[in-house]
């Protein structure tokens, strides 16, 4: 493939201009002007968020409501019983979810290499569909987990491509912030399912849990409509080898001409990368498709296996947080708490202040950066989770008190909503080189979803009042698992902010954590070469003169 001249080398004509240019100003010159279309193209996916934070988040509203009670278990409010689900069936009516998204995030590591992240996220969209369509016809709690499993598999499976897409095809001067309005719909998913539930809890028909169940099919179907208009990533076509189309492709999203020196130099950088990380990570068959993902050293701070160990123990640390602790059981743990008389009002609460601070990572993301963002993060989810725990603990039964604790889970929430919330997902779409990327982001997202898929099994035995009966207690945990996250941050994280996912892949070779923010953007490609070889032929054309 053969490069056009950079217009910023044609236009010298002095040898001071030559002099003048430096690698890191060609560098920063690389990256086209950003859109409004840039925008809307790249933010798009993100959509997907609301599908995967709605479904997610009705699950515990609906736990709650007396008619699915009694459809679901038999059980006459008012009766010798305790009018609830029990343990067993609410971890795994919960967890069941989280199963088939752990196997779908891994088939979608398979499936975006072979036919794209594009076409894996229609497919995972349909898949997606026939589970919501189990569910809403489900009257017993096997159909409603069957349905739950197939729905699960299609979450993964968009989980883990949409955030690889976003991060392949969004400029690096707001991947950060585009990556993070993903997070910022999986909170609107969330508000809407609260909102969706408390409209439907007081119906005494099959149409109050239905209702919800069936609404999660829109959100689907316009994320698989939507990504019909929009194009495969570049990145993808050149792992292909179709740099004419990586081309093609390259211009409509950066808004130029696919000759233009902005997507040629971009263009250039990426086909270097993949040719350069191919050669050190040859795979000759499916099996070392997968085993690449481990290969390296623990020491070598550039290896696969190091940059896995990373993307699947930060996701990891995400569900350790205890966010989804209040998302899936924040409804049925607020009515435990005794003093409270609209528990579904609460949970509306929580999703509003979830919704509203996940906008503050768009611009803490890029302004401060990934790894301070994940290392407050931490050290502010501490702080308000041994609170709740102390002040439950201590004085569970006041109605002050109670309020008190509502008011720092909202604090804490709020903390996760702008750092680790996003944090983790911009991190993990940014760390791995082309040609481990897709397998290593399902492995990442399979992480993640592996131990929201523990932690909503134990959890109801935790809390539950004829189980663990921890109560409040259980913040200890949390809070504790949050200090793990804030050394975890301080040691392992990188600082990515500003670079090309080319530049990271570079970065991640010649730096460790506390020195990545240190580190400037070199060439990746034949810039430095192209750069001399133009120089000298510029100072030999002024000498003559």
């Amino acid at each position: 493939m053969s490069l056009k001249s950079p217009a910023s080398i044609q236009e010298l004509d002095s040898a001071e201009k030559i002099n003048s240019v430096t690698e890191n100003e060609y560098i920063e010159r690389m990256e086209a002007p950003l859109t409004w279309k840039t925008y809307v193209i790249c933010g798009f996916g993100s959509f997907a968020g609301i599908f995967y934070g709605y479904d997610s988040g009705y699950i515990s509203g609906v736990m709650g409501m007396d008619y699915f009670i009694t459809e679901f278990t038999g059980k006459v409010k008012g009766g010798p019983e305790p009018f609830a689900l029990d343990a067993w069936q609410k971890s795994l009516i919960t967890s069941i979810l989280s199963a088939g998204t752990f196997f779908g995030a891994l088939f979608a590591g398979d499936t975006c290499d072979w036919y794209g992240r594009r076409t894996t996220i229609i497919f995972a969209c349909l898949i997606f569909i026939i589970g919501a369509i189990l569910q809403t016809a489900s009257s017993t709690v096997a159909l409603l987990v069957v349905g739950r499993v197939v729905a699960g598999l299609g979450v993964g499976g968009v989980s883990s491509s949409v955030v690889l897409y976003m991060s392949e095809i969004t400029p690096k001067k707001i991947r950060g912030a585009i990556v993070s309005g993903y997070q910022f719909c999986i909170t609107i998913g969330l508000l809407i399912a609260s909102c969706v539930d408390y409209g439907t809890k007081n119906r005494t028909d099959s149409g109050s849990y239905r209702i919800p169940i069936a609404l999660q099919m829109l959100w689907a179907m316009i994320l698989m409509i939507g990504l019909f208009l929009l194009p495969e990533t570049p990145r993808f076509f050149v792992r292909k080898g179709d740099v004419a189309k990586a081309a093609s492709v390259l211009g409509f999203l950066r808004q130029q001409p696919e000759d233009s020196d902005y997507v040629q130099e971009e263009l250039a950088e990426i086909i270097e990368s993949h040719e350069r990380e191919s050669a050190l990570i040859p795979t000759r068959s499916y099996i070392q498709s997968w085993t690449a993902c481990f290969t390296g050293s623990l020491r070598d701070q550039s290896s696969n296996l190091r940059r896995t160990i990373l993307g699947t123990s930060l996701q990891m640390m995400q569900q350790c947080t205890g966010i989804n602790f209040i998302f899936y059981f924040g409804t049925t743990f607020f009515q435990e708490l005794g003093t409270i008389k609209n528990e579904f009002l609460i949970s509306i609460i929580t999703s509003l202040v979830n919704v509203c601070s996940t906008p503050i990572s768009f611009y803490l993301v890029e302004k401060l950066g990934r790894r301070p963002l994940l290392i407050y993060g931490a050290a502010g989810m501490v702080v308000c989770e041994f609170i709740v725990a102390i002040a439950g603990t201590v004085d569970g039964g006041n109605p002050q008190t109670v309020s008190a604790m509502i008011a720092f889970i909202c604090f804490y929430i709020s903390f996760f909503a702008s750092t680790w919330g996003p944090g983790a997902w911009v991190v993990t779409g940014e760390i791995f080189p082309l040609p481990i990327r897709s397998r290593a982001v399902g492995l990442s997202t399979a992480s993640n979803w592996l131990w929201n898929c523990i932690i909503s099994v134990i959890t109801p035995y935790m809390v539950g009042e004829d189980k663990g009966n921890l109560g409040a207690k259980v913040f200890f945990i949390w809070g504790s698992l949050c200090a793990c996250g804030f050394v975890y941050a301080i040691m392992l994280i990188p600082e990515t902010k500003g670079l090309t996912l080319e530049q990271v892949d570079l970065m991640l070779q010649e730096t460790n954590a506390f020195t990545s923010a240190k580190w400037k953007p070199h060439s990746v490609d034949n810039t430095d070469e192209y750069i001399k070889s133009n120089t000298e032929h510029l100072e030999e054309t002024v000498s003559i003169a």
